[in-house]
């Protein structure tokens, strides 16, 4: 494939908020599309012809070679028209929700610099909500999309899993992760959807739309005490776009249960994915994810058995509400994004809560769009569709048409 490469401080972006950690990258669009003349960033976990992919860690980048090929995903948005600018922050091997890397710095939150911008697609989010790009890629795990996007105020997407390549992608737990983007519109998040979803853009695409809103109480009881009424306001708004609207539990045995099996499955893959270069590197990590690292370490297979059994349950329930007719809304984070070196007690008290948000995604593998619809004291909060499994470009209209109105 003939890609250019350009360099030169003649085509640095102005990067006030230290989204990129490669801002001298080029890849000239390889044909003309339905991107062109859009421009986009790419997570330091999606790989780079001829560049060697960071993953937030120095270690990382020193023991692996240069990528000998782009990920397919920046190739389908060459071949679309798209113009590659950056390479963008992350946190260490992608293993943190927060943003704050202890080897490379944090990116800047542009909607309030006091604040963590999210994790672990970071340099990605800030990227976009500061305007150096159309758009950007990020992979999600647990929650690495949809959480930077809420906390940065902008539109963001997990895509059913399995539903975008994730050839070339460095993985953390690869049952979980997806290659995810975000934009500061929605018409813009579903443009670049129909590309990466790859629609044929000469046939019509209209799924029936949802006649069903489930709202999801549990998730609604594990955000902060004034956010209940801006969700509620938030759900008023789409009332007239659906026949029923219903008031449910997500979990019948509750939502810190789904997230005990997350985390248990989650660890389990990333010491098979990442013990071996771990036992032998022996990698310097920042606090908390190496404490992560070394936690994922001692999960046992009985562990990872029951909560197998927790996950298909799960799965089972989700299509049980979602049917073939319904979306789930929800807030996409408790809050607000915390403080920058807030306690650590707190703001691990507050990653659980959040990921307890962005878990049932991952356990059944749906897509997710968050939408920056709530706010809180002038900050910041998503607003997430959760649909059913291949129900991506649905959810991607709903939030147009949401948008619109």
């Amino acid at each position: 494939m003939l890609v250019k490469c350009l360099k030169g401080s003649e085509f640095l972006l102005q990067d006030e908020y230290g989204a990129l950690i490669q801002p001298n990258l080029r890849l000239l669009p390889t044909s003309s599309g339905r991107l062109d003349g859009w421009t986009f960033a790419a997570k330091d976990n999606i790989d780079v012809e001829g560049y060697v992919s960071s993953a937030g860690n120095p270690d990382w980048l020193r023991t692996h070679p240069p990528a000998e090929r782009s990920a397919k995903v920046i190739r389908v948005l060459l071949a679309e028209g798209a113009l590659l600018v950056g390479k963008t922050h992350t946190d260490e091997l992608m293993y943190s929700l927060n943003g704050e890397n202890y080897h490379y710095g944090t990116p800047k939150n542009p909607r309030d610099p006091t604040r963590i911008p999210g994790g672990s697609s970071s340099g990605s989010s800030v990227a976009v909500a500061a305007g150096l790009v159309d758009f950007a890629l990020g992979t999600d795990t647990g929650g690495s999309v949809r959480i930077p996007s809420s906390y940065c105020g902008i539109y963001g997407i997990r895509p059913t899993h399995g539903r975008v390549s994730t050839e070339g992608v460095i993985k953390l737990a690869p049952s979980f992760c997806t290659v995810g983007w975000m934009a500061a519109s929605a018409s813009r998040l579903a443009e670049v959807g129909r590309v990466l979803l790859g629609l044929d853009p000469t046939k019509s695409s209209d799924p029936m739309p949802y006649t069903r809103c489930v709202v999801a109480t549990d998730a609604l009881n594990l955000a902060e005490s004034g956010l209940l009424q801006e969700c509620m306001n938030a759900v008023s708004r789409i009332f007239p776009s659906f026949q029923t609207v219903e008031m449910k539990s997500l979990s019948q045995e509750g939502l810190d249960l789904w997230l005990w099996a997350f985390r248990t499955i989650q660890s389990w893959e990333i010491w098979e994915t990442h013990g071996d270069w771990i036992e032998e590197t022996k990698p310097t990590f920042g606090p908390g994810v190496a404490e992560r690292f070394a936690a994922a370490k001692t999960v046992t297979p009985d562990r990872v058995d029951l909560a197998q059994r927790i996950r298909e349950k799960a799965r089972a329930r989700l299509r049980e509400l979602l049917g073939d007719d319904g979306v789930i809304v929800m807030p996409t984070a408790p809050g607000p994004a915390p403080v920058l070196n807030w306690d650590k007690a707190l703001l691990d008290e507050w990653r659980s809560r959040a990921m307890q948000l962005t878990c049932p995604a991952g356990l059944a593998g749906l897509p997710q769009v968050t939408m920056p619809w709530l706010e809180l004291n002038g900050l910041p909060v998503g607003f997430s569709l959760l649909g059913s499994a291949g129900d991506d470009i649905r959810l991607l209209q709903l939030a147009c048409r949401m948008e619109e109105n």
